[in-house]
């Protein structure tokens, strides 16, 4: 199938994240002495939008922000800081009292990681470290504050009390800076990661967080660690040639796919509020000579862990053992609890985990159509979760040369081709593990690499199985699912709606090739001289769901097959009216995408379950964000 990687082999050695505080505690304290008590604590609550709870919380503490430049006679209680490494300097901070296990901290990174012993916010290169300490860059104009994702997070902050009710006008100002980079929390050392990466498959060299901080990390009532980054803050030492920017278009779709992603069930990075400035920024979007302005924007990132493949990677070209081991063991403690830290072989466990997760993310990105657009090393997790949304996109009309990115003139990201891509990016993995690994071990990762086709083509049946509401397992069933996808590709049927409908339509009505009017796809479908053919295997195959109903059948298949995803006009189309202060759309495709399943009264009337619009056909994403 066009969709699953080559089965090959590689050669041993070839190259293929209401409590008050008493106001004058304060305490000025060396970089050493923060790096053991940097720590804000909060109350837990349930019902409303974390983050907002998040900072409502830090802002009744006595408006524990910092100003991040020279804004300090704005705000009551603040220190000021410059915008470059405090580590030679005294650092306020103030003392605070725990009212629960919540806590926003750097301690567990800084304590154990190495940070860049250089103070200045300069562009250079780096060594011996992980991350470097760098403050956000506040916007120069007023920050609107858009979008906050309203999804109570399991493990992160509740609130049962309305929002409305406990949110003043100077909070919710507070808020928007410090999502936006105006303000960093107190306790909280922003930092800029250092990182490499292959680049449409040739190594960049260092590459690192050269517009994203990560301003803390939130830890939740189970224990669980969450880093929270801003996206298009400011420089840092590794912006190279950029402005630390990005601008209004890529976050608003930053801020939707990732969220949508989520709601689809995709292992994800989150993002959790969406900040919009009046500053200029200049970009060359389609890199063909036309330089415009547009509006600089940042969005707020979770995820349990930001580093990816490319973390490793510079730490092997650089040859910095110590910093890699350093590094592997604390990723490997952090998020592989199952293996053992004095086991000699946790480095090839860890790649094997990896390796499995990888196949399985990969195989999850097709069941839904999606195309990640720019999967370099340094856009790879090794938490094997989706980060780093550029110029990305779902697949509409099934093909699987399909590129969303307008940059990749060579189609190497296109969607056919990410399961190869994956085993590539892993591949350049294991060659950064090679020099914490023995003979044998060397020899053993490369038997897991191997076994890469065959867990990806495996959970992609799976997935595609359960897309198609067969039960149990088949030695046909390959057969029909590549069938399928055949018949889609020739005439071009909407991938996401093909499905949607065969899991809406009744075996009577497919039995006899009656489709109704607005079942779109399925009627391009048919137009196939073998669609009928197809149907009748179907239907055989349906026949061996022992205890299984047609309206059991068509329950299940519509809790997988979602009706919207965000199709590139959505997200155009909210984009568009963003830029003209109307972001109504982005408010809108928040809440229907929250439920991609559900038949929604608004999506429907917004068109998103219909043909996509003419002028759709025409839209163009690049790298340029």
């Amino acid at each position: 199938m066009s969709c699953c990687p080559a089965r090959r082999s590689f050669p041993a050695e070839e190259e293929p994240w209401s409590h008050s505080y008493s106001l004058d505690s304060w305490v000025c304290t060396d970089w050493q002495s923060l790096k053991q008590s940097s720590s804000v604590s909060m109350s837990r609550h349930h019902g409303v939008p974390w983050l907002l709870t998040w900072v409502v919380l830090i802002c009744q503490a006595g408006c524990c922000l910092l100003d991040s430049i020279g804004a300090a006679g704005s705000f009551s209680h603040l220190c000021p800081v410059s915008n470059k490494s405090n580590l030679n300097h005294g650092y306020c901070e103030r003392k605070t009292n725990s009212f629960s296990t919540w806590s926003l901290s750097s301690q567990s990174l800084i304590a154990t990681l190495p940070v860049d012993t250089i103070p200045e916010n300069s562009i250079r290169k780096v060594r011996n470290c992980i991350f470097s300490v760098a403050y956000p860059t506040p916007f120069i104009s007023r920050v609107l504050l858009v979008a906050v994702s309203k999804v109570r997070f399991i493990y992160f902050l509740e609130y049962s009390v309305p929002v409305l009710l406990i949110v003043s006008l100077k909070l919710i100002e507070n808020f928007t800076q410090l999502v936006s980079g105006g303000k960093v929390v107190l306790g909280s050392i922003p930092l800029a990661h250092r990182y490499g990466g292959h680049q449409f498959g040739s190594w960049a060299g260092q590459l690192g967080d050269g517009r994203a901080h990560l301003i803390g990390m939130y830890t939740n009532r189970y224990g669980e660690r969450w880093e929270l980054q801003l996206k298009g803050s400011g420089k840092t030492p590794y912006s190279r040639n950029g402005d630390g920017r990005a601008v209004l278009r890529s976050s608003v779709r930053e801020f939707l796919c990732s969220e949508a992603m989520h709601y689809l069930g995709i292992p994800t990075s989150r993002a959790a509020s969406l900040a919009v400035s009046n500053d200029d920024v200049w970009r060359d979007q389609f890199y063909n000579g036309s330089v415009k302005k547009e509006r600089g924007a940042v969005v707020l990132r979770v995820a349990k862990s930001w580093f990816r493949i490319g973390s490793l990677e510079i730490l092997a070209h650089s040859g910095e053992l110590d910093v890699q081991r350093t590094l592997l063991d604390f990723v490997i403690q952090e998020h592989f609890p199952s293996i053992n830290m004095n086991d000699s072989n946790r480095y090839l466990d860890f790649f094997s985990r990896v390796v499995l997760e990888t196949a399985n993310l990969i195989a999850l990105w097709m069941s839904v159509g999606f195309a990640h657009g720019v999967c370099n090393t340094d856009n790879f997790s090794l938490l094997s979760i989706t980060i780093d949304y550029g110029p990305s996109g779902f697949m509409e009309s099934y093909d699987p040369n399909f590129v969303p990115n307008t940059s990749d003139d060579e189609r190497r990201y296109k969607i056919g081709n990410q399961a190869n891509v994956g085993m590539f990016n892993l591949y350049k993995l294991l060659q950064a593990l090679k020099p914490v690994l023995d003979r044998r071990q060397k020899q053993l990762a490369f038997q897991i690499l191997e076994g890469y086709s065959e867990h990806y083509y495996t959970r992609f049946t799976e997935l595609f199985r359960a897309k198609l509401g067969l039960l149990g397992e088949s030695e046909d069933d390959n057969y029909l699912i590549a069938f399928l996808l055949k018949l889609m590709e020739d005439t071009k049927a909407d991938f996401t709606m093909a499905f949607r409908q065969l899991s809406e339509i009744t075996q009577d009505q497919l039995k006899e090739l009656r489709i109704p009017q607005e079942f779109w796809a399925l009627r391009d479908l048919a137009k196939h001289k073998f669609f009928s053919d197809w149907v009748t295997i179907y239907l055989l195959r349906l026949g061996c769901n022992m205890g299984d109903s047609d309206s059991t059948r068509r329950k299940r298949m519509t809790a997988i097959n979602p009706r919207y995803v965000l199709r590139n006009w959505m997200a155009e189309s909210a984009v568009r009216k963003a830029e003209m202060n109307d972001f109504s759309e982005v408010h809108l495709l928040q809440e229907v995408l929250q439920h991609p399943f559900q038949r929604q009264t608004a999506a429907e009337k917004a068109g998103y379950s219909l043909r996509p619009p003419s002028w759709a056909k025409d839209l163009k994403v690049s790298c340029s964000s």
